[in-house]
């Protein structure tokens, strides 16, 4: 089944993902480090979010972006939870795949899970929708390879870049989701289409409650895709 959206807030949302120059990746240092402000009980649950700039909380506080929401909307659940958050901006799938193992190799704890928003940027600049599927197919393969579950935010391609590359890029998600057994949220941006009030003057970010909205579509996925001993 396909999905339509405005075309013109897809292609201003998805420029977003690749507004900042791509930077020589570090180990994260994230809330992964700083205690919790909402007390929980129960084992605390380790989770690693990669990605673009759709993570990193751009034109909002420092430590405002989705993972940090993300964290503290989990603990409201009574989920004690605990999110790194290793995004970069302007990062495609192979940036992502490149660091991975390094991103991974340098938490203090491995993750039980790891959240994947990648692939914005290989659309925009219309990389080949093979390559995109290759990267995230290697990054999967990493993760199961570590005994890791998986979630992917799921991208659909701009409108303008015509059927032939949406036919090949939309199903990306969905297809390695199914056959690699990760959860999926089809698409991350869908809470911000024909929602100028939650988008940033830039028209490309999304604001406070953008952030909200999006975290509000995607919590209970998140939930899900955790070991059931984790969140009951």
């Amino acid at each position: 089944m396909k999905v339509y959206v405005t075309s013109l807030a897809l292609l201003a949302l998805l420029a977003g993902c690749d507004s900042e120059a791509p930077v020589v990746p570090q180990a994260p240092q994230s809330s992964i480090d700083s205690p919790p402000e909402i007390p929980v009980m129960g084992r605390e649950v380790r989770i690693l979010a990669i990605g673009d700039s759709l993570l990193t909380g751009y034109g909002l506080e420092e430590g405002q972006g989705y993972p940090e929401r993300l964290e503290a909307a989990l603990r409201v659940r009574g989920v004690n939870a605990r999110i790194a958050n290793a995004g970069v901006s302007g990062d495609t799938t192979a940036a992502g795949l490149q660091r991975l193992a390094f991103t991974l190799n340098n938490q203090a704890t491995a993750p039980e899970l790891v959240i994947i928003s990648l692939g914005g940027n290989d659309m925009l600049r219309s990389l080949a929708p093979e390559q995109t599927r290759a990267n995230l197919e290697a990054m999967l393969k990493e993760l199961d390879g570590r005994g890791i579950d998986a979630l992917l935010l799921g991208m659909l391609a701009a409108p303008n870049l015509g059927n032939a590359y949406a036919d090949a890029f939309n199903p990306i998600y969905p297809s390695l989701a199914k056959q690699y057994g990760a959860a999926l949220v089809p698409f991350f941006l869908q809470p911000l289409m024909d929602r100028p009030d939650l988008v940033q003057k830039d028209k490309v970010h999304p604001t406070d409650a953008g952030l909200d909205a999006m975290v509000a579509a995607s919590v209970d996925a998140v939930a899900d895709a955790l070991p059931q001993s984790d969140v009951d």
